[in-house]
């Protein structure tokens, strides 16, 4: 019996390293984030279907803020519609620290509140 419900989130946190930077100022491409959104939607699926499940697509994606080298993610997915075997999640990835290398080299602050960087609507399938 699926445990999938309107409003089941699941939420990880990454820190970006800077190997995984491509563009000038240490900006991190947006597919970085929608790998993440990948992952917290196979937590997900795991367990509220005791599946990974498959990734159907996306029906919206937004990029609000850029990503850079050095930031803590906080990455959620939010069901926010059950089907038979499909399930509509909500993602949003939230920047929570952000390096402040012109402070010194390893310097970072938390941000209060964080800032939104990507949202997107997808929808996953379970067998």
């Amino acid at each position: 019996m699926s445990g999938a419900a309107v409003g089941v989130r699941v939420t990880h946190r990454r820190y970006v390293p800077y190997s995984h930077a491509h563009y000038a100022g240490n900006l991190v491409d947006g597919a970085y984030s929608l790998a993440l959104f990948g992952d917290v939607a196979t937590e997900l699926c795991i367990r509220t279907d005791g599946d990974e499940g498959l990734f159907a697509g996306y029906s919206t994606v937004a990029f609000h803020a850029p990503v850079h080298a050095g930031d803590v993610l906080e990455v959620t997915a939010t069901i926010t519609r059950v089907g038979t075997r499909s399930r509509t999640v909500d993602f949003a990835c939230h920047v929570v620290c952000r390096g402040t290398p012109q402070v010194r080299a390893s310097a970072a602050q938390v941000l209060d509140p964080p800032l939104l960087a990507v949202s997107a609507t997808g929808t996953v399938v379970v067998p």
